[in-house]
């Protein structure tokens, strides 16, 4: 009976010392805040977004000249050409340098690089728009979690409670049967039913201990040692749902949610690539120009003429390298005619991919709103059925409190009082579920319409 005593007054105590330490407790925006820094799928969706990032600035890079050079030094041995006389002269040694730069600039390609450019804009945003997405996810996994703990504290508090009071009644009980009062069958029964409201104490403090499991999971902590959440003062209040309008929070809800407006972005960047696949039956104009120049060390330079002919001597190198630029620029003009059939094949993919899209535009905006309309229905129904469950612990407390009096003078079997004691609980249970699933559905519609996740205030 002491280690029972003793097992009571721990679970609530610690309860309630946990309550004392707010300060070093989490509240519901900091475990959001930190599950978000913390969770490998958002930072893995983050790393796409900058891929998506890179590739929109290197379609931007792309409208720019392509710009090249090369420099060679060769050695020759044996044979070679002399290029001042242009004779080929025997057993030379030969050392040549080259020097190049071209460039080359894209001027019309059917739109396709324009294009690209604004197709790869679109997909950046749809990328960040999912990476919210994910967010609220993740923000909404949280405060389920976040108030599942709430609902687990309160049902260990009301079932150690209801055990506390089957023990004092075991004191009771005792006593009567020593005074003769009562048979010593009531006693064992009242013991049965302590025992059975013992295994559900320690069943609820198991799940209770669960749900903290579960959420420092979410939250990307090692372990739940030192862990404890904030409790806020959680006050029903069924105003917003009598003045709510499942119409308003999806029109609302349709303009800012970040599934919807990727769906929206996805379909612009599929239409983007139709005009990309309909430029390939343009016709290419391009421009290109070159410079280049070189240097030999058997090549001489024409000093002057004499009777006996030409006088040659040293060529520097500088002087060669001034004396041979070569440059110019061309124009090239590509008209497609027949590929394969790969231009139809790519216009006539991406009018299906355009198709797809907008029934996923669609498919996401139904979605939203039977969401809405199911956190709706779901929130009004759980009000009722707190409203209901309200009145139900008030009659059972009133019901039990006489039951426990008469109990006390012999007046009813222990049978009758325990099936009232867990009437009071199970009325007990059913009213802190409701409570706590309006509060859930309600916090879900008011991030429908923007309004970050909170609970104070409530």
């Amino acid at each position: 009976m002491r280690k029972l005593l003793l097992l009571i007054y721990l679970l609530i105590f610690s309860i309630t010392t946990i309550s004392a330490q707010q300060e070093n407790a989490w509240p519901l925006e900091k475990c959001i805040n930190h599950a978000i820094d913390n969770n490998i799928v958002i930072k893995q969706q983050a790393l796409q977004t900058e891929f998506q990032d890179n590739t929109l600035m290197q379609s931007k890079l792309a409208v720019l000249p392509s710009i090249n050079g090369s420099a060679s030094n060769n050695f020759s041995f044996g044979r070679a050409l002399d290029e001042t006389t242009y004779r080929f002269t025997d057993e030379a040694n030969v050392m040549s340098s080259s020097f190049y730069g071209g460039a080359n600039l894209t001027l019309f390609n059917g739109l396709q690089s324009y294009n690209t450019i604004q197709r790869n804009k679109y997909n950046l945003q749809a990328s960040l728009s999912d990476l919210q997405n994910i967010k609220d996810d993740i923000a909404l996994n949280v405060a389920l979690n976040y108030l599942q703990i709430l609902l687990n504290r309160e049902l260990v508090t009301v079932t150690a409670n209801q055990l506390q009071t089957t023990v004092e009644q075991i004191d009771k009980t005792q006593k009567m049967v020593n005074a003769g009062s009562l048979a010593r069958g009531s006693l064992f029964e009242i013991q049965a039913q302590a025992a059975r409201e013992e295994v559900q104490l320690i069943n609820m403090q198991n799940q209770l201990d669960i749900s903290y499991l579960n959420i420092v999971q979410l939250l990307e902590i090692d372990s739940t040692k030192g862990f404890e959440i904030a409790v806020p003062k959680i006050v029903v209040d069924e105003t917003w749902i009598i003045t709510g309008d499942v119409g308003n929070i999806y029109n609302d809800a349709e303009k800012i949610r970040p599934e919807v407006e990727s769906a929206r972005l996805k379909l612009k960047s599929a239409e983007y690539d139709l005009r990309i696949a309909k430029g390939g039956r343009s016709p290419r104009l391009s421009m290109s120009t070159s410079f280049s120049t070189g240097y030999s060390d058997i090549r001489q330079k024409l000093l002057g003429i004499d009777i006996d002919g030409p006088i040659y001597g040293e060529y520097p190198f500088n002087e060669q390298i001034s004396d041979n630029i070569n440059y110019g620029i061309g124009f090239s003009l590509s008209i497609p005619v027949f590929n394969g059939w790969q231009v139809n094949t790519n216009i006539s993919n991406s009018q299906i991919n355009i198709e797809n899209y907008r029934y996923s535009l669609e498919s996401s905006r139904k979605q939203l709103l039977k969401n809405i309309q199911q956190a709706f229905a779901d929130a009004g129904a759980s009000l009722k059925s707190y409203y209901a469950s309200l009145k139900a612990v008030e009659s059972m407390e009133e019901s039990f409190r006489y039951t426990e009096q008469k109990f006390n003078v012999g007046m009813v079997t222990p049978v009758e009082y325990n099936a009232a004691k867990s009437q009071l609980l199970n009325a007990q249970s059913d009213l802190a579920q409701t409570k706590y699933e309006y509060i859930f559905k309600t916090k879900v519609l008011d991030f429908y319409r923007g309004i970050p996740l909170s609970l104070n205030g409530n």
